[in-house]
C-alpha cells in the first residue's frame, strides 16, 4: 500500500497536480524519476513483447551452409518438420554451400534481423573460419548470434576395405610406411573432417595427401568409388560401414560410439587427447529480438528431447545437444581455441 501511495504521488507530480502531503525536494525528484523510469521501461519492453507475440507471421527460412546430404543438411531437415508444426508456419530449408560455409553464413549475417532467416551450421563457422580466412565478408562472432545447438557429431575414421590395415594400429603402420601414397578426403579446407585428418597426421607422425571436396557427401562418394583411401566421416557413411562397403577403424572422439562399442577411439590407439567432435546448431542475424531467440531455443530444445529426433541424430553417430544460447556461444569459443591450435601448427588456410 505504501508503494502504491508513493507511485500515486509521483504520478500527480508528473502531471503538475498538488500533493496530498508536502514532501522534500529530494523526495520530489526521486518520485518523478521513478515514474519516468517505469514509463520508459514499458515503452522499450512493450514492442519486443508485441513482436514476439506476432512472430512468426510468415514462413521461416533455414539456410544450410553446406550442400545437400551432409550432417548439417540432415539435421536441419529432421528438425524443420516438427519446428514448423510448433511455430504454425512453414520452415523452408535452403542449401547455400561454398567456402567452408562462408557463402551461406554471409547470406544469413546480412539478412534482416527479424527471426525469419536462420543459419544451420557446424560450429566451425565461428570456431574455425576466422582462423583460416584472412578476409571474410562478415564477422561470425559479431554478425551472428547463437540461437540453439542441435547436435554433437562424432567423426569416424573409415577406409576402403581394400586398403591394408584391418585395425587402426596396422592401418597407421601402413600409412607411415607409404608416405604420400595414400589420400584422404574432406568436406573442404577447414572442415571438421579436414581438421581431424590434420590432427591424425600430426599425432601419428605420418603423411597422406589431402583432397578437399565441396561437402561431406561428395567426399564419401569418391571414397566409395576408390578415388581416395580414407576419410574422417561425420556420420553420413555409417550405413556403408554396416553394409561392409567401408571399414570403420576408429572413432575420433574422447569416448567410443554407442553404435559401435567395439571400435576403439584414436586416443586408445595412442593418439593422446584426440578430439575432433564438432557441434552443429542454429544462428540468427545479430539484432534478432531476444524474445524470438528465446522462443526458438525453447522450441528446438523441446524437439531435441523427443525420441524421434534423438534416434535420427544417433543414426548419424551423434547425440542431441540442447543448450541455451549462451552455452552454445561459449562452446564455440572453447572449440575455437582447440581447433585454432592445430590450424596454426599445420598452417591451414581456406584457400
Amino acid at each position: 500500500m505504501k508503494t502504491l501511495n508513493l507511485f500515486v504521488q509521483a504520478l500527480r507530480l508528473a502531471q503538475g497536480r498538488p500533493l496530498h502531503n508536502p514532501i522534500s525536494a529530494a523526495t520530489r525528484c526521486a518520485l518523478i524519476c521513478a515514474v519516468f523510469t517505469t514509463f520508459f521501461a514499458a515503452a522499450v519492453l512493450a514492442p519486443s513483447k508485441a513482436w514476439a507475440q506476432a512472430w512468426p507471421a510468415k514462413p521461416v527460412k533455414v539456410v544450410v551452409n553446406f550442400p545437400p546430404g551432409g550432417a548439417a543438411d540432415q539435421i536441419a531437415r529432421a528438425i524443420s518438420l516438427p519446428l514448423q508444426e510448433s511455430l504454425g508456419q512453414p520452415v523452408v530449408v535452403e542449401n547455400r554451400g561454398g567456402a567452408n560455409g562462408n557463402v551461406g553464413g554471409e547470406v544469413v549475417a546480412k539478412s534482416a534481423a527479424d527471426g525469419y532467416t536462420l543459419l544451420m551450421s557446424s560450429g566451425g563457422m565461428v570456431s574455425v573460419n576466422p582462423h583460416i580466412y584472412a578476409k571474410m565478408a562478415f564477422d561470425p562472432a559479431k554478425d551472428l548470434t547463437p540461437v540453439a545447438s542441435a547436435a554433437r557429431v562424432l567423426v569416424f575414421l573409415v577406409s576402403r576395405p581394400e586398403v591394408p590395415g584391418a585395425n587402426i594400429k596396422d592401418f597407421i603402420a601402413h600409412v607411415k610406411a607409404n608416405p604420400g601414397r595414400l589420400s584422404y578426403g574432406s568436406a573442404g579446407n577447414g572442415s571438421s573432417p579436414h581438421l581431424a585428418g590434420e590432427m591424425f597426421k600430426s599425432q601419428a607422425q605420418l603423411f597422406a595427401v589431402h583432397v578437399p571436396y565441396r561437402g561431406a557427401a561428395p567426399a564419401l562418394q569418391d571414397l566409395l568409388a576408390g578415388q581416395i583411401d580414407y576419410y574422417f566421416d561425420p556420420g553420413i557413411g555409417l550405413n556403408q560401414v554396416r553394409a561392409g562397403k567401408l571399414r570403420l577403424l576408429a572413432v575420433g572422439s574422447p569416448k567410443r560410439s554407442p553404435l559401435f562399442p567395439e571400435v576403439p577411439t584414436l586416443e586408445e590407439a595412442g593418439l593422446k587427447g584426440f578430439d575432433a567432435d564438432t557441434v552443429f546448431g542454429f544462428y540468427a542475424p545479430t539484432g534478432t529480438p531476444a524474445a524470438v531467440v528465446e522462443r526458438l531455443n525453447r522450441e528446438i530444445n523441446r524437439i531435441l528431447s523427443t525420441p524421434a529426433i534423438k534416434d535420427r541424430i544417433a543414426a548419424l553417430g551423434g547425440e542431441a545437444l540442447p543448450l541455451t544460447p549462451a552455452q552454445f556461444g561459449a562452446k564455440a569459443l572453447e572449440d575455437s581455441k582447440r581447433f585454432g591450435a592445430i590450424i596454426k601448427e599445420r598452417n591451414i588456410t581456406g584457400d
